[in-house]
């Protein structure tokens, strides 16, 4: 497979992947686990999502931070996503577990 086809390939997994997400959707770093927030708004001039984290506010996503969109859920691929992001998902749970 070149690279056209593979960079083609990853494009159209994008669109579609942006085209099942609503907003409102909740999102989650895998399935199983508690969410971290919702999707705000998509983004589609610039390939993204606005998503509320809980505890921390809205983060940009880039299409490819998203790992997988089913039943009404976005699941995040952690490998796509910045610093802050990371940072963020891992205080989203912090106000509930006091200790």
């Amino acid at each position: 497979m070149g690279l056209r086809t593979i960079s083609a390939s990853l494009e159209r997994m994008e669109a579609t992947v942006a085209e099942s997400i609503e907003e409102g959707a909740l999102v989650f770093v895998a399935d199983g686990e508690d969410g971290v927030g919702s999707v705000r708004r998509l983004l589609p001039d610039e390939d993204a999502l606005l998503v509320y984290i809980e505890n921390a506010g809205d983060f940009v996503i880039p299409a490819r931070g998203v790992k997988a969109v089913h039943s009404g859920k976005v699941i995040l691929d952690l490998d796509h996503l910045s610093r802050p992001v990371l940072e963020a998902i891992g205080n989203a749970r912090r106000s509930e577990y006091p200790h």
